[in-house]
């Protein structure tokens, strides 16, 4: 049995128009949602008046597919910057957690630390950093440069870059701005600190402009699924947000990122929480759901569900012939931006066979919960606490993804 002092942590992952790629075509669903600051404002209060600890908002610094026909016929081109959002949001919700993504490939260090502490402090000790690289040539082009850094040099940036950010945050100790108006004094010297970094990467003097926060450090999130991603993971992270398809995935990534984060850095395996993707479709039936979830497929268009398929297996299977494999990206192609299946290895479950292209083609119905486990059905309350039980007896607990 979980122990009663254990707690489901449940967080929601909000999407423009919602996780399915088709959605935005529904028509309960606001088809401006990506520039209507009003609806998040409704999603968040939703959230927060259900009692979810978090929000999250992912995010790409440009417009990651080059695929214009596809791209047109989604909602994924235009969203707000989840920093300025989440500002915005703070002073509508008064308790969830306010999670940005924000990459260290494009960003320098000291800006992340100030406009997270601010956040922070805007927020009243609400703030989360999703701490991630950047891999796409599109993003690289938006910053002068003809491509993303090389693999290694990523993560070994993002290392420095994360401890650099976390020193700033310690720029002041909790009481080191007196602000006494009788003696002058404003702040206690004594208590500021100079960070002093001088790396391989960056060089930052400090200390931070920006008042200690209330939480002290913002809460400092990972996301990723390779081995790259882990090992950040085990080094960096207090919340891990995963896809896996089954228990067995999800205990076992469980095992590897506390082990590492043991082994090799020292740390002890409660400090990480550990919180896997669900992608829910409710009815009050069993039909109801399959219905619901089945409209949202229809509404796929054919050049959008091979494009995805393309992605996710890093092969093109928009050609005319089916008698051939797919053709495979070219090599430098495959160095800028790896299949999705590649750090997510449960968002293609189904194998692409040449003799079964002309389906796939037809169909062009990829999977549409971004390697979350999909629950379709009705789920009455007593349904949910069980299966949350039992993932917490088994150390995972999984957040909500909305869809």
């Amino acid at each position: 049995m979980a122990s009663p002092s254990r707690q489901i942590r449940l967080g929601a992952f909000l999407m423009q128009t919602g996780h399915h790629i088709a959605a935005w075509r529904h028509p309960d669903v606001p088809a401006d949602a990506g520039s209507n600051f009003r609806h998040y404002v409704e999603l968040a209060q939703l959230a927060e008046s259900a009692k979810f600890d978090a929000i999250f908002l992912a995010d790409a610094v440009g417009v990651r597919s080059q695929n214009l026909p596809s791209l047109a016929r989604t909602a994924r081109s235009d969203h707000f910057e989840p920093l300025t959002l989440l500002s915005a949001l703070s002073v509508a919700t008064e308790r969830i957690g306010l999670i940005a993504t924000v990459s260290t490939s494009f960003n320098e260090p000291y800006n992340v630390a100030r406009k997270f502490a601010s956040l922070d402090n805007i927020s009243g000790g609400r703030s989360g950093w999703n701490l991630v690289t950047s891999s796409g040539r599109g993003e690289a082009e938006n910053f002068s440069r003809e491509e993303h850094f090389e693999h290694a040099l990523r993560y070994e940036r993002a290392a420095e870059f994360h401890d650099i950010v976390t020193g700033l945050w310690d720029s002041w100790e909790d009481d080191s701005f007196v602000r006494d108006k009788a003696s002058g004094q404003y702040f206690d010297v004594d208590k500021h600190h100079v960070l002093g970094h001088k790396g391989k990467h960056f060089s930052v003097r400090g200390p931070l402009n920006v008042s200690r926060s209330p939480q002290g450090r913002p809460v400092v999130v990972q996301a990723g699924a390779s081995p790259a991603d882990r090992d950040l993971a085990a080094r960096t992270a207090e919340v891990i947000f995963v896809a896996h398809q089954t228990l067995a995935e999800a205990q076992s990534f469980y095992r590897e990122v506390k082990s590492r984060a043991v082994q090799n850095y020292g740390r002890h395996p409660d400090d990480i929480k550990i919180m896997p993707g669900i992608f829910p479709v409710i009815g009050r039936t069993q039909a109801e759901a399959e219905a619901k979830f089945q409209q949202l497929q229809d509404l796929i268009p054919p050049i959008v569900g091979v494009t995805l398929l393309s992605e996710m297996i890093g092969a093109d299977l928009s050609g005319p012939s089916h008698r051939r494999p797919p053709a495979r990206p070219a090599r430098d192609q495959r160095r800028q931006e790896p299949p999705a299946a590649a750090h997510r290895p449960g968002a293609a479950r189904e194998p692409v066979h040449p003799r079964t292209l002309p389906a796939h083609r037809r169909r062009a119905r990829p999977p549409a919960d971004r390697g979350h486990a999909r629950k379709r059905g009705r789920l009455p309350a007593g349904m949910v606490r069980e299966r949350s039980r039992r993932r917490l007896q088994h150390h995972v607990a999984p957040p909500a993804r909305r869809i």
